[in-house]
């Protein structure tokens, strides 16, 4: 047999073990296994961020673990199986992939992307944003629509156009909430004006092949760094941060900056 297919049949087996005989496992639902699964998914993208390969493959490893764990409830009401599970996204794939199974011809990534959303509408989706889960960080969701947006045709034709719009959204938010006094400001409008400058500034990532989640994820990690160093440099000093001045943190945040 197959080195990947007795590997496979070996964590299903385990799987069918524990669910049998360990107590823990065998009070599991999806309910219980759903907030577990979305941990297990940002451990993995802490991984692939970090460059940790070794990491990486175990995450891995435990999502593997998930879906066999949710693939088992689901056999033993008779509603799916991992066969089902298996067969269905091999089929999706196929249908999806018409330039490779099919006599459809395409010249680039771009194409592949619009047949994807067009075959997408044939199935039945009855918009081409349908796909984009509502529980979705609000960030990636932005990414994820705008995607979607652009392989039926709906985008900018350059760069300086998406540009020109964040500069406009910009001068919106600071005329809702910059210029204004205090007293003066509607919150709900400034906020409103935010979500519009953060969501074109996605857009613009978006033509420039920045992910922006990423480079938002990188800049949290060294901020992180950079903050713990300053903290270990008060604890040095013996000095609380609350103690020290805004000029004193500076010279730290300065050092920090070198080594990241």
């Amino acid at each position: 047999m197959d080195q990947r297919l007795q590997a496979f049949e070996r964590l299903l087996t385990i799987m069918d073990e524990l669910r049998e005989k360990c107590p823990w496992d065998q009070k599991q639902t999806m309910q219980s296994l759903r907030h577990l699964t979305i941990e297990e998914v940002y451990e993995l993208s802490d991984a692939i961020l970090d460059g940790d390969i070794n990491e990486v493959k175990k995450e891995l490893g435990d999502l593997m673990l998930h879906i066999a764990f949710y693939a088992k409830i689901g056999s033993e009401t008779n509603d799916f199986n991992i066969t089902d599970v298996l067969n269905g996204i091999a089929e999706k794939l196929i249908a999806r992939h018409p330039h490779i199974y099919g006599d459809v011809i395409v010249e680039n990534e771009e194409d592949v992307k619009r047949n994807w959303e067009q075959l997408k509408l044939k199935e039945g989706n009855k918009s081409v944003l349908g796909g984009v889960p509502s529980s979705l960080p609000a960030l990636i969701k932005a990414s994820r629509i705008q995607e979607k947006a652009k392989g039926v045709g709906f985008d900018w034709e350059d760069k300086s156009q998406v540009w020109e719009k964040v500069e406009e959204e910009l001068g919106e938010f600071k005329a809702e909430y910059n210029d204004k006094m205090p007293s003066e400001i509607d919150m709900d409008k400034a906020e409103a004006e935010f979500g519009d400058l953060l969501f074109s500034l996605v857009n613009y990532a978006r033509f420039i092949k920045i992910n922006p989640e990423d480079a938002l994820e990188k800049t949290n990690k060294k901020f992180i760094h950079r903050f713990k160093y300053l903290e270990n440099k008060a604890l040095e000093m013996g000095k609380p941060l609350k103690d020290m001045t805004l000029a004193e943190m500076d010279v730290f945040w300065n050092e920090a900056k070198k080594s990241n």
